[in-house]
């Protein structure tokens, strides 16, 4: 029966690869978080029109297509139906097809990870306006324009501020282009209509994106803050007049493990790293001193830590935004503390996954909410309370919590619980995190009991982010989209989802579209 399901796909498919070998299928039924059903067999298309021959077989024999990116979801995003499904491994499309420095844009393969993408732009003194996430060693531009990744660039926008057009490969196998290679929109915002949906209208094939001049001059300031009302309020000043490319930060148990987990001073790629971008044989020196001094200690009894990096053309611009910097921690009760945390980040973007887990090798998985400045303290007070109301519960099942706090627009900023727990880890996570950093961990066995602790206060904390008003990134199957939307606009999304796939079979469920 499944060979016979899957012969018109091996006949339309003359490049790639189709696997149907449990022993390699096994790893894609995992995500972050969880785990799902077992794929009929995972394409791993090794062109565009490869793909697109291959998706227009399998659903035209009514099996149902999901794609993945690089893996690093963990809301759900490529975990399929409970029903026949061939899952898309796009990791083999990764040509970068053009770098138009007269246009400034860039065309490439949606399966080359922001790593991969940044290294070839570095050189020539470009970067995407908003340039990946953390987990871009591994994560692809299809999967942050997918899931409308954030981070590098923050103060620019979520990565889908930076596609201009997209060719999407549809439920058919038609291979739609979104719009023009040099301006969006033209008209009604198609590209748009495309970004964050989590594959539900397509596979991203192609995009082609907006490149800016990576500043020459950079600033770094670190900053602790005794009261959450003292942070929040930094992060929206320093939103609103636009001063940072990346302004994050940690609640005091996510410092803690962070500083647990990297070593900073004994990483000598990340030390040698951050030297070189110093710019200067003395400033390497004078800076790598003093990362050197200040070992980990200098966030040892800090309760909320800031960190910021400025970006621009000339030093003294980046010397200056920091200077207004200051002066707004400084007036809300912050003070400046070694600014090594950003540093050593800006010099090594993109580092291995290994933080995927804990320090000890618990699991780990995040929980989000992005947030107006006006209702962020609001929001860290409810998450608090439903914390201290768990307290008891978490402390009898090893379950903690930590938080990443981060500036994503002028208007908003992210809030981030993060939980740790002890249970034992799944196939992508011994697939991603480095052999030689895994064989250190402790690990520990089933955990099914703390498990369903940390999903019911996940789920807990998804309905408190929906009281507030909160929107998400990374919907996929976590996140209740129909429940933040007018009906109006919802039936709209619906009749979209229908008119580009009206089988039901690209990525099934997910965003909650039938």
């Amino acid at each position: 029966m499944t060979a016979a399901l899957l012969d018109p796909i091996l006949g339309a498919t003359s490049a790639g690869e189709l696997v149907t070998d449990p022993a390699r299928t096994d790893l894609y039924r995992h995500d972050v978080y969880a785990t799902g059903p077992a794929p009929l067999a995972v394409l791993r298309p090794t062109s565009v029109e490869s793909l697109a021959r291959g998706v227009g077989a399998a659903t035209a024999a009514g099996i149902a297509i999901v794609p993945r990116g690089g893996g690093m979801s963990y809301t759900g995003g490529y975990l399929g139906p409970d029903a026949p499904f061939v899952l898309v491994d796009t990791a083999a499309l990764t040509q970068i097809i053009d770098i138009n420095e007269t246009d400034m844009t860039v065309t490439v393969e949606c399966g080359i990870t922001w790593a991969a993408l940044a290294a070839v732009l570095k050189p020539k003194g470009l970067r995407v306006k908003a340039w990946g996430t953390l987990s871009g060693i591994n994560a692809t531009v299809g999967g942050g324009m997918s899931q409308n990744g954030v981070f590098w660039g923050a103060g620019n926008g979520t990565v889908v501020d930076s596609a201009i057009s997209f060719d999407v490969v549809l439920a058919d196998g038609t291979v739609l282009t979104t719009g023009n290679p040099f301006f969006r929109p033209y008209g009604p915002d198609l590209t748009g209509l495309f970004a964050a949906d989590c594959g539900a209208f397509g596979i991203k094939a192609r995009a082609t994106l907006r490149l800016v001049r990576e500043g020459p001059a950079f600033a770094y300031g670190s900053f602790a803050f005794d009261t959450p009302e003292g942070v929040f309020g930094a992060m929206g000043a320093i939103a609103r007049e636009g001063l940072a490319s990346e302004c994050f930060g940690f609640d005091p148990f996510l410092q803690s493990q962070r500083m647990k987990r990297d070593s900073l001073t004994s990483d000598a790629k990340s030390l040698v790293n951050m030297m070189k971008a110093q710019g200067s044989v003395f400033k390497a020196l004078k800076e790598g001193a003093k990362v050197a001094m200040a070992g980990r200690s200098f966030l040892d009894d800090v309760p909320f830590s800031l960190h910021v990096i400025t970006e621009r053309r000339r030093q003294a611009d980046a010397d200056g935004d920091m200077a207004e910097i200051i002066r707004i921690v400084e007036g809300l009760g912050g003070k400046a503390i070694e600014n090594t945390i950003p540093k050593i980040l800006r010099a090594n973007p993109f580092p291995p996954v290994n933080s995927m887990v804990g320090p000890a090798g618990e699991r780990w998985v995040p929980v989000h909410g992005f947030l107006p400045s006006s209702k962020l303290v609001e929001g860290w007070a409810a998450i608090q309370q439903l914390f201290a109301d768990n307290a008891d519960e978490m402390a009898a099942h090893g379950v903690q919590s930590g938080a990443l706090l981060a500036v994503v627009s002028n208007q908003a900023s992210l809030i981030e619980p993060v939980f740790f727990w002890p249970e034992a880890l799944n196939p992508l996570h011994r697939h991603a995190v480095e052999p030689a950093h895994l064989s250190k961990l402790k690990g520990f066995p089933a955990n099914p009991a703390a498990s369903a602790l940390v999903a019911r206060l996940r789920g807990e904390l998804i309905a408190l982010f929906q009281r507030l008003g909160a929107i998400h990134v990374q919907v996929a199957r976590s996140y209740p989209l129909k429940e933040a939307h007018q009906p109006e606009g919802w039936d709209a999304l619906q009749a979209l989802k229908k008119q580009l796939d009206p089988k039901g079979l690209m990525n099934p469920g997910v965003l909650g579209l039938l």
